[in-house]
């Protein structure tokens, strides 16, 4: 979890920066280490072709081929090593550790995957309109205006001090309107409903239960949630 999470805040951080030769070698390290860290849990799997279709393994090889192949062509693929960032949320191997040892995840697990999306999806859609529209001699200034002008569009706020002039920047701005918006409403939705905890249910296999229930609300099976009771 460390290492996916400084890799996904250093892939931020580097966005508005040109690559040095030492920067390169690193990400051909960090490419080789996702790329190890990918095939062991594809030999270990026991359904390979299904855990291949997940979204943070595609996340993964989405990455991996922006770091290998950046440095060849003549599009900038930087931007899309934020994906990297997905895993952090879906990865069930992470999951099942932060809900047996991380009592505040377990209670607030909708909100906080919800909100790694939307956080994911706003620096990936940043990063992707400073590479295409700003360039790096915007710099530091450049990659917050596009940071600015993302979460501005998706909220629909628009101030109108950055706007898009061509036909390109417009349909980029409804696709982040259309996909931020829906992101913000999920997050919304499970922030004020009533949260729920992981526990699959032996009799149909519902994954979602109040923390206090003892019965399963879809087969009425009984079931035992394990919490530290109140103090």
């Amino acid at each position: 979890m460390v290492f996916d999470l400084l890799t996904v805040v250093y892939f931020i951080l580097a966005t508005p920066f040109p690559v040095s030769p030492a920067q390169s070698l690193l990400h051909m390290l960090l490419a080789l280490i996702i790329a190890l860290d990918l095939a062991c849990r594809v030999l270990i799997a026991q359904d390979r072709v299904r855990y291949m279709l997940r979204i943070y393994v595609l996340a993964d090889i989405v990455v991996l081929g922006a770091l290998l192949l950046n440095p060849i062509t003549a599009v900038n693929l930087a931007f899309l090593r934020i994906l990297r960032g997905l895993r952090l949320g879906h990865s069930e191997y992470l999951l099942a550790d932060l809900r047996r040892d991380w009592r505040f995840f377990r209670e607030h697990e909708d909100a906080l995957g919800a909100a790694l999306n939307l956080v994911v999806f706003v620096f990936v859609t940043a990063a992707g309109v400073f590479t295409f529209f700003v360039g790096l001699q915007g710099g530091v200034p450049g990659y917050i205006d596009a940071i600015y002008f993302t979460v501005t569009t998706f909220t629909t706020t628009g101030y109108g001090d950055i706007t898009p002039t061509t036909v390109t920047g417009k349909l980029v701005s409804v696709g982040i309107m259309i996909i931020g918006v829906s992101l913000f409403l999920n997050l919304a939705r499970v922030i004020f409903l009533p949260s729920k905890v992981h526990h699959v249910c032996g009799g149909c296999g519902l994954s979602r239960h109040e923390p206090d229930a003892v019965h399963c609300k879809h087969c009425g099976a009984g079931i035992t949630i394990e919490t530290r009771g109140f103090s």
